[in-house]
């Protein structure tokens, strides 16, 4: 007979005779958060990541969000309804009145966008040119000034610890915003990615800088007509980019002058590349205006959760501690960028974070490394063609870089060590991955897990989750609450990226495309049945996340370190499935948690509940 047939029999004899822990229902409502720190938070955007999951990461480490009024920090695309009805983007103004308010109430921890109290988020920072905000009831006001108002009054205060978060500015502006199209996006990303002149071994200023940009690498003027754009466009372009990085210099020069100990500064590098683009030469001068425990690293969308993980680290003890990290990569590319969107090797934006979150790295499987991180990678498939592989042959190579990635997972469960899992293969294994992982691992043990959305993100996103749970389980201050948080991060995590992002997704485009006749990008230009997208996006997350679900249910996650525990999770339901910006790139979605469970046991490799 066939062993896995036996096997489920025998898993199904069983469960009929009651053995295990049981599923328990998801609750309908949680229980409420008493005397909980508070963290006043200005997201970059309205999208989940700066929003939902970041109030996860901090309620798993015991910490509530305050945050403004949503339609203070929404992003419009063209053609969707407007913010006050009149702004497509966030209103500095009132970020501005809502912090004082939160300062006057005694607040003292604090995480601050930049790019929306400066410009009113992130879209909008990389076509704005000039330094005027309009006010709410008429009038204006500067928005250098305003952060510079700002700052002072945090300042003042010396029990308060602030975080302020700035970007640096992509390649080109966001397709569909303000008029935007895909193929000027294109001409102004070949513009902005072309070589410029190394900057100046000298005291330079952001003038210095901004004097190159419209110089090749050879030192001559680049002209926008070899690029398919205007003069006109060039300078709208330069000049949004002058006054992005004219507002970051002027911050950092603000907390340096200032004496602004207890602030720290945390810049992200947009949508990168690695050749010696616009971007090199702003990098080099940001770097060198950082004061020590400020950072400049790869990614945007994760700077929150980077930021509030390193809040708690200090707060808890973590720069007192020797943690070690193993480190295995599987596909063999781990010395290229992730993706053509990202400025640096893979390996070398690991250890970036590693050195940011003070963290030593060990070779992998070394046995004594506190957490072990596996990545997977995209195939080396220059190398498989340049062995003279066949295409079966090269189906096996990448086939076992995933298996033994699975294996390796296996065997730390087995031996209690904590994982972090990053897929950074950008697709490359098609589902085959994640089906792997959803009939062979665990998923639930996991510290933490990345591999949705643009891949210069998911670094920063699975070791600040998961260094930050390591440090919460340090600790020892769980609570029911903040292990829900925590069960609530992973989850949304992994079902985004299996079950949307490779499977519902691709059909959403094609029915979106084909179908509606309509922009995946923008449901509303031009507008199509939205009631009609939504419903199969329900279905499609019925039907793709039954299995992940499933794998979460009968898994077991990590409660404590000393003495070293696990508790089962329990009952899962996903509803209220939303599209924040009306268009097909991510989704948001609420996750109820039943209560937790003694451990699952497991059962000739298989656990059950």
């Amino acid at each position: 007979m066939n062993v896995k047939k036996v096997l489920a029999a025998a898993l199904a004899c069983l469960l009929l005779a009651g053995c295990g822990a049981k599923r328990t229902e998801p609750l309908d409502q949680e229980t409420a958060w008493v005397d909980a720190p508070v963290i006043a938070y200005v997201p970059l955007d309205d999208r989940p990541d700066n929003v939902e999951r970041v109030v996860y990461l901090a309620e798993s480490l015991g910490y509530q969000l305050a945050m403004p009024e949503a339609v203070l920090y929404s992003t419009k695309l063209d053609g969707q309804p407007r913010n006050f009805d009149s702004l497509q983007r966030g209103e500095p103004w009132s970020l501005f009145t809502w912090v004082l308010d939160q300062e006057a109430a005694g607040c003292d921890r604090y995480i601050l966008s930049l790019d929306q109290l400066h410009s009113g988020g992130l879209v909008s920072s990389r076509s704005m040119t000039g330094d005027e905000l309009e006010l709410p009831g008429g009038g204006t006001t500067s928005a250098s000034q305003l952060v510079d108002h700002l700052l002072a009054a945090l300042a003042e205060d010396e029990n308060n610890v602030v975080w302020l978060l700035d970007s640096v500015m992509r390649l080109a502006p966001t397709v569909g915003y303000e008029g935007g199209t895909l193929e000027e996006y294109n001409a102004l990303r070949a513009y902005g990615a072309a070589g410029r002149p190394a900057l100046p071994d000298r005291d330079i200023q952001a003038s210095d800088v901004q004097a190159l940009y419209q110089l090749g690498s050879g030192g001559t003027k680049l002209v926008p007509v070899d690029f398919g754009l205007t003069e006109e466009r060039v300078t709208e372009y330069l000049t949004a980019r002058s006054r992005k990085l004219a507002l970051s210099e002027r911050m950092l020069q603000t907390v340096e002058c200032g004496g602004y100990e207890n602030f720290r500064v945390l810049i992200g590098i947009d949508d990168s590349s690695e050749e010696d683009s616009i971007q090199k030469n702003e990098i080099a001068y940001l770097r060198s205006l950082l004061r020590e425990g400020d950072a400049l690293l790869s990614g945007v969308d994760d700077l929150a959760f980077k930021a509030v993980a390193k809040l708690y680290m200090a707060e808890s003890g973590w720069d007192d501690r020797l943690v070690h990290a193993g480190v295995t990569y599987f596909g063999g590319t781990e010395d290229q960028p992730a993706c053509d969107y990202d400025y640096k090797p893979l390996k070398e934006i690991v250890e970036e974070h590693l050195e940011f979150f003070g963290v030593s790295q060990l070779s992998g499987g070394s046995g004594a490394a506190d957490i072990e991180i596996l990545v997977l990678t995209q195939p080396d498939t220059e190398a498989y063609e340049a062995a003279g592989m066949s295409q079966a042959e090269q189906d096996r190579w990448k086939k076992n870089a995933y298996t033994n990635l699975v294996d390796w997972l296996e065997a730390f469960r087995n031996g209690h060590v904590p994982v972090i899992l990053i897929d950074a293969s950008n697709g490359a294994y098609g589902n085959e991955f994640q089906q792997a992982l959803t009939e062979e691992a665990e998923l639930g043990y996991l510290l933490s897990y990345a591999g949705f959305l643009d891949m210069a993100i998911v670094t920063g996103t699975a070791l600040s989750h998961g260094f930050a749970r390591y440090a919460f389980l340090q600790s020892g201050e769980q609570s029911e609450a903040a292990e829900r948080a925590f069960a609530r991060t992973l989850a949304d995590s992994i079902i985004k990226d299996f079950c949307y992002k490779h499977v519902v997704r691709e059909e959403l485009l094609g029915y979106i495309r084909n179908d509606l006749g309509g922009d995946p990008n923008n449901f509303w230009a031009p507008e199509i049945d939205r009631e009609a997208v939504q419903e199969r996006l329900e279905s499609g997350m019925a039907k793709a996340a039954a299995g992940v679900i499933e794998n979460l249910e009968r898994s077991n996650l990590i409660s404590s370190l000393e003495p070293y525990e696990e508790q089962g999770w329990g009952g899962i339901e996903l509803d209220n499935y939303r599209f924040p910006w009306d268009r097909a790139f991510e989704i948001g979605m609420d996750i109820r948690l039943g209560t937790f469970t003694e451990p699952h046991k497991k059962v000739w490799g298989i656990y059950y509940r």
